[in-house]
């Protein structure tokens, strides 16, 4: 081994463990915390814009209509960076989750929107005839068929967002991008060490990607089980 691939070696494995410990206390835990508050947002809003409420649904709109059609970086500086000139500061951290949870509650609730319309009027009318209200209709009928819909969609906006959290290095959450960028600089080996950080990323995106299979395998499971009781 020369002069350049024994560097070369020493570099990559001294920055695995920097970068993989970066992910696993900021990457995860910023995607983990940015989607769950972000899919209860979707939801809410979903259920908003499918209501009779005029205002609520025109509200509901704008804020779809905002968050959809804007850079997520330029969200993530309005957040970060704009909000101190009107007096209100947040932590990188607080601040990527809100604008990582205003972004997949934006995206997600079409996603909902979308799986309770695909439900069959059918559904509905099923359940009134044996009585229930339209919000137990909703609850009991329509949101378990939906939810069996939204599910492969949803788990594929989850492991976008987690690559979409290397957007946080930019307003300095020390996550692995930035992390990647911080020891690029020491080094000055950027291929390297770009890669070495993309490696990592394929890593929680494979993972994940089979943790969405078998859960879509669940679910049609579950489903292929309770018809054949039916």
């Amino acid at each position: 081994m020369d002069d350049r691939s024994a560097r070369l070696y020493h570099i990559f494995v001294e920055s695995f463990l920097p970068l993989l410990k970066a992910g696993v206390e900021f990457t995860i835990p910023l995607t983990l915390v940015s989607f769950f508050f972000g899919l209860l947002l979707a939801f809410l809003t979903a259920l908003v814009r499918l209501s009779p409420v005029t205002p609520l649904k025109l509200i509901a709109r704008f804020y779809v209509w905002i968050f959809r059609g804007t850079p997520l970086i330029v969200q993530l500086f309005i957040i970060f960076f704009g909000l101190p000139s009107i007096g209100l500061t947040l932590s990188p951290f607080l601040a990527a989750s809100i604008g990582f949870s205003l972004s997949v509650g934006a995206y997600g609730s079409e996603i909902i929107r979308a799986a309770i319309i695909s439900i069959p009027q059918g559904q509905w009318e099923a359940a009134y005839s044996i009585g229930m209200t339209k919000n137990q209709a909703l609850r009991r009928i329509i949101i378990p068929q939906a939810l069996k819909v939204s599910v492969p969609p949803l788990s594929n906006s989850f492991i976008s967002l987690i690559k979409d959290t290397s957007l946080a290095a930019s307003i300095t959450v020390t996550e692995m991008f930035q992390k990647a960028q911080q020891i690029t600089a020491r080094y000055y080996e950027p291929m390297l060490l770009y890669c070495e950080v993309a490696v990592i990323y394929l890593i929680f995106s494979t993972v994940l990607s089979s943790l969405q299979n078998r859960l879509e395998r669940h679910f049609d499971l579950h489903s292929s089980n309770k018809g054949s009781r039916l």
